[in-house]
């Protein structure tokens, strides 16, 4: 059985403007993501500025979004980092928090070869009873999981399960799903690449669109999933112009500033990122334009 099918939200984490997590945007989050009928909870990701929060912080984030959530839909955790028994720590803490799945990313900056990525997936498959998504982003990684890796992995490890795939690749991604043959759901890791994956036979997203539009962005994936190809295709032209607004400046620079034109968060960043206002007014009037578009404004 699939984690999920559909689209799930990369979600962000609100923080208050003295940089603490924000619980009470937090749940407003949640609920607007349920509301708007989001397929799936993706907490403390990239777009969830993981690698900036403490232990201590993304163990009461996960916590929080699982009551929060309360089985309505999946919670998966983003739980990888680039040692192997930090993973282990941090996917067992996701686990103990009530997570439905974790989210792993390949290791960064020590990378890994392929061999050495099978190796690290499988400690840290064997030391949950959970789900596991892989995840592969080479842009953030400087790794690239290879399509018979991943497959491997899923015939080995009974509980690696899917794929988020974001190398942007629908090359690779059509041989990975030759190759996976069923054994492997894919997920989109690329928002102006859902209904190109779906085609090869995808499952879904894990969207950063959907921060601003679960509604839109769920429809685009059920409606492809029940034959209907004509609306979903609509809708991936439509949002084109916006996601590449949302993605101007590195991931999640832009959709914290989408969120806080919204009103739906304070657009505070953590250091290295700045808000985007900082980094260019001139890409600020276009995310804004591009919004009013669409009707977000």
């Amino acid at each position: 059985m699939s984690i999920f099918e559909g689209a799930g939200v990369a979600l962000i984490t609100p923080f208050t403007e003295t940089g603490e997590i924000d619980y009470k945007r937090l749940g407003e989050l949640l609920e607007f993501q349920i509301a708007g009928h989001t397929d799936a909870i993706i907490v403390c990701g990239c777009t969830g500025e993981a690698a900036a929060l403490t232990p201590e912080e993304r163990r009461s984030c996960i916590r929080y979004t699982v009551e929060t959530v309360a089985h309505r839909i999946p919670v998966i955790a983003g739980a990888g980092t680039n040692i192997t028994k930090t993973a282990i720590e941090w996917s067992r803490d996701a686990v103990e928090c009530g997570a439905d799945a974790i989210l792993s990313i390949t290791p960064y900056y020590n990378k890994g070869t392929q061999k050495g990525l099978i190796a690290h997936y499988k400690a840290i498959a064997e030391s949950v009873p959970v789900p596991v998504m892989l995840y592969n982003v080479p842009s953030r990684t400087g790794v690239n999981l290879l399509p018979q890796t991943a497959v491997t992995l899923a015939k080995e490890c009974a509980n690696i399960v899917a794929i988020k795939e974001a190398s942007g690749d629908i090359s690779q991604i059509a041989d990975l799903a030759a190759l996976a043959d069923g054994c492997l759901d894919i997920y989109s890791g690329n928002d102006d690449m859902i209904v190109p994956l779906l085609s090869l036979g995808g499952k879904g997203v894990v969207s950063v669109l959907s921060n601003v539009m679960p509604e839109e962005t769920h429809r685009m994936v059920m409606e492809y999933l029940h034959g209907n190809i004509q609306e979903p295709a609509r809708l991936q032209l439509l949002t084109l112009p916006l996601i590449r607004a949302l993605f101007c400046v590195v991931n999640p620079i832009p959709v914290k500033a989408a969120l806080a034109l919204m009103g739906k968060c304070g657009g505070t960043l953590r250091a290295p990122l700045t808000e985007l206002e900082q980094e260019s007014p001139e890409l600020l009037e276009r995310l804004k334009q591009e919004m009013k578009q669409l009707k977000l404004l």
